[in-house]
């Protein structure tokens, strides 16, 4: 049983967390319109929760945060040459629009194979070497949101799948962890990555023209 002074901090509301989900509330409903400025304005809130993750003994997440920053950079520019790539002088909005990809089954399977070792890794080596609150918990966050954010930048409609289970998880530490701003922009981020998987999954049969079940 958790003591009641390891879950609540002593100063909820943090000004840099406040900042900080607000940056994120934006970025994501940015990445839902497949607008490319989710990628800088992601890259505001990142910076700022290595240091939020940092006090909360949130270690997973902070080194999370550390490995986001070049992720945000790569998905810039996968997003751009996307854009570029799709360019056609012809038709006026055409450079403007992210195209939406699904993987293979054998994908899928390799994503979540990835998400399992990565998440088991992390929170083993925090469980050993540091004073790590929730290490495999916060793992399981810190894995699978990598795998995520990189299928993200791959324009994969199986990253909000990815999201989804992450912000489930998320509430739960980071509520427990008295990190209050962050809760709420993490419910936020589970409605909105609802919304997003099915946004997301209605571009991708348009341009495809295939029925797939959510």
């Amino acid at each position: 049983m958790l003591q009641v002074s390891q879950i609540e901090r002593e100063d909820p509301l943090n000004i840099v967390e406040i900042v900080a989900s607000i940056f994120g509330f934006f970025a994501v409903a940015l990445t839902i319109l497949r607008n490319p400025w989710c990628w800088p304005i992601g890259l505001v809130q990142v910076v700022l929760y290595i240091s939020v993750f940092y006090e909360a003994k949130l270690y997973s997440d902070m080194l999370l945060h550390i490995v986001f920053v070049g992720l945000q950079f790569y998905g810039w520019g996968q997003w751009y040459q996307s854009q570029e790539h799709r360019s056609d002088p012809t038709v006026e909005h055409a450079s403007r629009e992210i195209r939406v990809e699904c993987l293979s089954l054998r994908g899928s399977l390799a994503a979540i194979s990835v998400c399992l070792v990565l998440s088991g890794f992390i929170g083993m080596s925090m469980r050993m070497f540091t004073d790590a609150a929730w290490p495999f918990a916060d793992a399981f966050i810190a894995g699978t949101s990598l795998v995520a954010q990189w299928l993200l930048a791959k324009r994969k409609l199986e990253s909000w799948y990815l999201w989804i289970a992450v912000d489930i998880v998320a509430i739960v530490v980071f509520s427990a962890k008295g990190l209050i701003p962050t809760t709420c922009l993490y419910v936020l981020f589970l409605i909105m990555s609802i919304f997003g998987a099915i946004e997301w999954h209605r571009k991708w049969r348009a341009t495809t023209g295939t029925a797939m079940l959510l």
